[in-house]
């Protein structure tokens, strides 16, 4: 299920979790060591915004789309915890293949 469409739920769920997943890697990787290493704490500011308003997106991507496909709570609990854990959100695909099964 390739849909790279935003005109979908799933396809706004995928775009959505991908630059989500950008988004907490940068903050990571690149703006937490600013913070606490080079005393930079303005890349955490505005990454962690950011990142921030796409993890509440992702949530409400997540909801929507589980509600239209009526994807099992299982799966609506994987995609959430997918958004917790560095490359997490890459894997969503897999997710939703594997509900269609």
């Amino acid at each position: 299920m390739s849909e790279s469409s935003f005109k979908t739920p799933v396809g706004r769920l995928l775009k959505i979790g991908f630059w989500e997943g950008i988004s907490y890697l940068i903050l990571l990787i690149i703006a937490m060591p600013l913070k606490y290493w080079a005393g930079m704490p303005q890349p955490v500011r505005i990454v962690g915004m950011a990142h921030g308003i796409l993890f509440v997106a992702y949530i409400v991507a997540l909801l929507h789309a589980t509600i239209f496909y009526k994807w099992s709570i299982k799966t609506f609990l994987i995609g959430f915890f997918l958004s917790f854990l560095p490359f997490g959100t890459f894997f969503l695909e897999k997710v939703i293949n594997w509900e269609k099964k």
